[in-house]
């Protein structure tokens, strides 16, 4: 029998596979960026709210909260078109590897928004992260606008999360999730309206298999596993979390290759630039982690 810590680390690992296995569903997948992210978010909002009705979740919050949580629905769906634009403008790989940026801007947007001062180390780790970069795009320039938006959407995604982590300490995650899922609905749906070209037949003319990939995106990738994501932490702490999502590249770098050989196969200095930015990224989660140890044992 497996002890109730080793299966919720097993479940935290699966869940890191679930997140990385999206970037190759994006590849799957051949609708655009945009269209992808709006089917994606409303298929999750309607999950979401099924298993709201179910478990009964009170969605009540103040006019104020409402808005500072549409900001950040808008910042997770740019955040989703500018991954899912990254993989149609490179690949899987550059992508993730771009995604892994994206401890850098936590470590400069997180003093801001919680007003504490800055890190020494963070600054050092970020330039060593920049170098990565640099690595990877004086080998792989024809990806550039890929480049652009996988450092763009590690950007997103660093300030949701760190806006996230503030909103927790008032109110429940899924009713978080709930409202930013509908503002980011909203705000892609006015775009399309208004620079695209609206909601044509065209629009809702999906294929079978882009249909259940963006179910399964939407549902497992998604719904799924943002809420399994804060069950986990009841039981592992924050730092083992952070740390083991850190894999996600790893994993989503290592499926696409075997998926997608041809297309996934980068020259060296691309590995070298890697292998430099993940493992900033995970002596980051480390020092972290000794320090808090650090303080309290003291």
């Amino acid at each position: 029998m497996l002890s109730d810590k080793l299966k919720n680390f097993l479940h935290l690992h699966l869940l890191v596979f679930i997140a990385g296995f999206t970037a190759i569903l994006g590849e799957i997948i051949s609708v655009s960026a945009i269209p992808l992210v709006w089917f994606r978010m409303v298929m999750a909002t309607i999950l979401i709210l099924i298993y709201i009705l179910i478990v009964k979740v009170k969605l009540r919050i103040t006019v104020k909260s409402f808005f500072k949580l549409a900001m950040a629905g808008v910042i997770i769906a740019l955040h989703w078109i500018t991954f899912f634009g990254a993989i149609d403008a490179s690949n899987v790989s550059i992508t993730l590897a771009m995604f892994s940026t994206g401890a850098f801007f936590a470590s400069i947007i997180e003093p801001i928004i919680y007003k504490r001062a800055i890190i020494w180390y963070e600054i050092l780790f970020g330039v060593i992260v920049i170098l990565g970069v640099f690595i990877i795009t004086q080998s792989e320039i024809k990806y550039l606008t890929g480049i652009i938006l996988g450092i763009s959407s590690a950007f997103f995604s660093s300030l949701f999360a760190v806006l996230n982590g503030h909103f927790l300490k008032r109110h429940l995650a899924t009713a978080i999730s709930f409202y930013e899922f509908i503002s980011g609905v909203a705000f892609i749906s006015i775009y399309i309206l208004i620079f695209g070209n609206g909601f044509s037949k065209d629009f809702f003319n999906l294929s079978a298999s882009d249909f259940w990939c963006l179910f399964i995106l939407a549902s497992i990738c998604t719904a799924y596993a943002f809420i399994a994501s804060v069950n986990v932490m009841k039981s592992i702490s924050p730092y083992t979390v952070v740390l083991t999502y850190n894999l996600e590249p790893v994993y989503g770098i290592a499926i696409a290759f075997i998926l997608f050989p041809e297309t996934e196969k980068m020259s060296i200095s691309f590995y070298y630039g890697a292998i430099v930015i993940l493992s900033v990224v995970l002596l980051n989660g480390v020092l972290k982690n000794s320090k808090k140890l650090k303080r309290k044992t003291s």
